[in-house]
C-alpha cells in the first residue's frame, strides 16, 4: 500500500473523547507495526499531514513527538521524519500467517490436540436422547436460589483467594455422605474437591505417570481419561470389557508393568455392566503385588434402580491402592463444575499444590452454597427424588425400544445410571446412523465412538450400535422421539 493511501486510511473522530494527537499516534503506530508503512519511509511534513487529514498542525507535532520519543520515527530537522530503520518488524503480515503459531505446540502441547483429545459438549436444551445428562426439570433451583441470596446478604469471608484443597464444610458434609452412602471411609482432609471429575483425571495422570508409564483403561470406555493420558505423556493401554468388568487376564498379558488402572466398577461407561465380586478382588490383589494405582470413577452409581447401591471398590481396599474420583455433575448439574478426588493422606499435599498451581482453587460461591445444600437435607431429598424421576423415564425408555425399536436395538444392561447401551441386532455402521439420527433431531451416541481407534480388540469384535440417554429427558418426550428414532433406522 502506498504510503499517502495506508495515512489516509487513519480515522479520527472528535467526539470520541480522545485526544486528536493520541488518535493519530495509534494510527500511525499500528499503521507501522502491520507493516502498512514500511522501515525507512519518509512521512509526509507536518503541515501537508494536517492539511490532508483537516486537522491543527501541532496536533501532528504532538503524534510526532510521541512516535519518536518510542522509537517508531527518527528525523532531524531539515530532513523529514522517517519510520526508524532499526524496527524489528515481521513484515506486512497475512491470513495465512495469521492462521498459523507463532511457532509449533511443544511437543507435550501436540499430546492436547488430535481426535483422541476431543471431548463431547452439550449444544442447545437437552433432548431425546442425549447421555450424560441428568434432568435440569426436576432439579429444585428454588432452594439453591434461596440459599445463594441467603449467603449473599452476609457475604463470606471466603470470597477471597480460598485454600485450594475446598471448603473445608463441604469437604466434612463429602466425607460423611460417602462414609454413609459409598462406604468410602475417609477423613475430610483426604478430599481435594476439583473443578468436575475432568480436572481430576487430569491431576491424577499428571502426578502419579511418568512419560511413558503404561495406564489401563476400559475399552469401550470413557473417552476423557484417555485424553487425560496423553496429555501426561503417558502410554494408553486399552483393556476390552467383558460381561464381569475389566479384562485382567488381558491386561496382565499384554501390559504387566503398568503402574495405574481405570475403571468404572458400579456401572461401566457405556456398557452398564457392574465389576463381579471376584474381578474386584483380583484387581485389589492385583494392585496390592504390583504397586498400581486403581482409579474408581464413580460417576453415577446414586442412581440404581433394582436395588440399593453398590458398594463401592474403594470400600474393599485394604492396601490404599484406590483412589476414589467422584462428580456433582450427574447429581445436580454439569454447569456446576464441581467434584472431588478422595486420595491416600501421603498424597494430598502434592494433589493440593498442584490444585493451586492450575487454578488456584474451584469457585467459592458453589462450593458454600453446596455445603448448605447437603448439611440441610436437600441433597438426600434430591436423589431420592430423581432416582424416582429416572426410574419412571428409563421403563418408558425401556418400553419405547420394546414396542418401536425391537426390531433394530436389542437394549445392554439397564439396572443403573442415566442413559443405557444397547447394540444393533444387524450389523450397521452406528456412526452413521448417529449422523442420521441427529439431522432428524434425534441425540444419540454411536457406540463405537466409546472405543479407542489404536485398541487392541478387532474391528469385527467391536460392538455396533447406540447409547440412549433417558434422566433428562421427559417421558412423552421420549414416547414421541421412538418413533422418530425407528423411522431413522428404517431408512424412512
Amino acid at each position: 500500500m502506498h504510503l499517502a493511501d495506508s495515512l489516509a486510511t487513519i480515522r479520527l473522530s472528535p467526539p470520541s473523547g480522545t485526544p486528536m494527537f493520541r488518535q493519530l499516534y495509534e494510527g500511525i503506530k499500528q499503521s507501522v507495526l502491520a507493516g502498512k508503512i514500511a522501515p525507512g519511509a519518509q512521512l509526509p511534513p507536518t503541515r501537508e499531514l494536517a492539511r490532508q487529514l483537516g486537522i491543527s498542525r501541532q496536533t501532528v507535532l504532538n503524534a510526532y513527538t510521541h512516535l519518536m520519543a518510542e522509537g517508531y520515527l527518527s528525523g532531524t530537522v531539515g530532513k523529514g521524519t522517517f519510520v526508524s530503520h532499526t524496527l524489528p518488524l515481521a513484515g506486512t503480515g497475512t491470513k495465512a500467517a495469521e492462521a498459523r503459531p507463532l511457532r509449533p505446540l511443544s511437543v507435550r502441547g501436540e499430546c492436547f490436540i488430535g481426535p483422541q483429545a476431543v471431548l463431547n459438549i452439550h449444544e442447545g436444551a437437552p433432548k431425546a436422547f442425549r447421555i450424560g445428562m441428568p434432568g435440569l426439570d426436576v432439579f429444585p433451583f428454588e432452594v439453591w436460589a434461596r440459599l445463594e441470596a441467603r449467603r449473599w446478604r452476609r457475604p463470606p469471608h471466603e470470597l477471597g483467594y480460598s485454600d485450594p484443597i475446598g471448603y473445608k464444610p463441604l469437604r466434612e458434609a463429602l466425607s460423611a455422605y460417602l462414609g454413609t452412602a459409598r462406604g468410602v471411609h475417609c477423613h475430610p482432609d483426604q478430599i481435594v474437591i476439583t473443578s468436575g471429575s475432568q480436572q481430576a483425571l487430569f491431576l491424577i495422570a499428571t502426578l502419579l505417570l511418568a512419560p511413558g508409564d503404561a495406564a489401563w483403561v476400559e475399552d469401550p470406555g470413557y473417552r476423557g481419561i484417555s485424553a487425560s493420558l496423553r496429555a501426561a505423556e503417558a502410554r494408553v493401554c486399552p483393556v476390552p470389557v467383558d460381561e464381569e468388568g475389566l479384562s485382567l487376564s488381558f491386561g496382565k498379558q499384554a501390559w504387566p508393568d503398568a503402574k495405574l488402572a481405570y475403571v468404572t466398577p458400579s456401572h461401566q461407561l457405556p456398557l452398564g455392566t457392574t465389576m463381579s465380586l471376584a474381578r474386584r478382588l483380583e484387581l485389589l490383589a492385583w494392585a496390592k503385588e504390583n504397586r498400581m494405582w486403581i482409579v474408581e470413577d464413580d460417576y453415577d452409581s446414586e442412581y440404581r434402580y433394582t436395588g440399593p447401591p453398590l458398594a463401592s471398590l474403594h470400600s474393599q481396599d485394604k492396601a490404599g491402592s484406590v483412589i476414589y474420583v467422584g462428580t456433582l455433575s450427574k447429581i445436580l448439574f454439569p454447569g456446576l463444575r464441581l467434584g472431588y478426588i478422595v486420595l491416600p493422606p501421603a498424597l494430598v499435599d502434592a494433589f493440593v499444590q498442584a490444585r493451586a498451581i492450575m487454578d488456584r482453587h474451584a469457585a467459592i460461591v458453589p462450593q458454600i452454597v453446596l455445603a448448605d445444600f447437603i448439611t440441610e437435607g436437600h441433597f438426600s431429598r434430591h436423589i431420592k427424588r430423581t432416582r424416582e424421576a429416572y426410574a419412571e423415564r428409563r421403563l418408558a425408555l425401556l418400553e419405547a425400544i420394546g414396542n418401536e425399536l425391537g426390531a433394530h436395538l436389542r437394549p445392554g444392561a439397564a439396572d443403573a445410571g442415566l442413559q443405557l447401551s444397547t447394540t444393533f441386532i444387524a450389523r450397521r455402521d452406528d456412526s452413521a446412523a448417529a449422523q442420521l439420527a441427529r439431522a432428524n433431531g434425534i441425540e444419540v451416541r454411536a457406540l463405537s465412538q466409546f472405543y479407542l481407534e489404536d485398541g487392541m480388540q478387532a474391528q469385527e469384535k467391536r460392538l455396533s450400535g447406540l447409547v440412549l440417554g433417558f434422566a433428562s429427558i421427559p417421558v412423552q418426550d421420549i414416547r414421541q422421539a421412538a418413533p422418530a428414532l425407528r423411522k431413522v433406522l428404517d431408512g424412512r
